[in-house]
């Protein structure tokens, strides 16, 4: 009975979209999957503490490598002829023989899943004689999470070829040399050459006229100082027809 996926059961095996559970055992799980035609099929994986040991694991793909050359036709005929596909295999569509190995089967309402290959993975009695005393239980057991393939790695950073890079050192090259002659021609010349002075205009001696005496500047008559005054008093200058002592 197909039952919802759960926490940890990967959404995609390969081509196959993972739509449901069909069986959980303690050496794997089976899912429900469909490709991109729309076709169901039965994918058994290994839980990730068989998928951890190296001889559950190598059981598990032993037999779905016996199990893949047993087609239809002539070769299946020989293939099982010669032992080489146990009776009863599933037909195997597609398999995984990584980390995380899985094995897809055609799926069938009722018939024989992908849950034939999960038998081989356990090992149980003793391979000589009688089964004497309790059996034992691998390590691995308590691990029962679904061994997820690990994700592909990221892809490497984008690089540029050596003859882009050399085109863009030149195009940087080449902008510094232009920016640096501009530069140049807009501050240096200006410091360099100075634009020449104009001259001075020409000296122009213009003569003016002489002053002319104004009325209030005529020359008056200085006062007599009379006998009684004190003091030296300069004597003022004699106009024309003025009287006095000979000088």
């Amino acid at each position: 009975m197909a039952t919802p996926l759960q926490y940890g059961d990967p959404p995609r095996l390969g081509p196959y979209v993972v739509q449901a559970r069909l069986q959980s055992l303690a050496t794997g799980f089976v899912y429900l999957a469909q490709d991109a035609e729309g076709r169901a099929v039965s994918i058994a994986l290994l839980t990730r503490g068989a998928a951890l040991d190296a001889a559950a694991r190598e059981r598990f793909l032993a037999a779905a490598r016996q199990a893949a050359p047993a087609r239809g036709g002539v070769r299946g005929w020989m293939a099982r002829a010669r032992g080489r596909g146990p009776a009863g295999a599933p037909q195997i569509i597609a398999m995984d023989d990584g980390a995380a190995p899985w094995v897809a089967v055609p799926y069938a309402s009722g018939g024989v899943g992908a849950a034939w290959f999960l038998r081989s993975v356990l090992v149980s009695g003793t391979l000589i004689g009688e089964t004497h005393g309790p059996d034992f239980v691998p390590y691995w057991l308590g691990d029962r999470a679904p061994a997820v393939p690990e994700p592909p790695p990221p892809a490497p950073p984008l690089t540029e070829t050596r003859r882009a890079v050399l085109a863009a050192l030149s195009a940087l090259v080449v902008l510094v040399v232009l920016t640096g002659a501009i530069a140049w021609l807009l501050l240096g010349r200006d410091e360099d050459t100075a634009p020449p002075s104009r001259p001075l205009p020409p000296t122009m001696f213009v003569p003016t006229p002489p002053p002319l005496p104004s009325p209030d500047d005529t020359l008056k008559p200085s006062p007599v100082p009379s006998p009684g005054d004190s003091g030296t008093v300069s004597p003022g200058p004699s106009l024309p027809g003025d009287e006095g002592d000979p000088i």
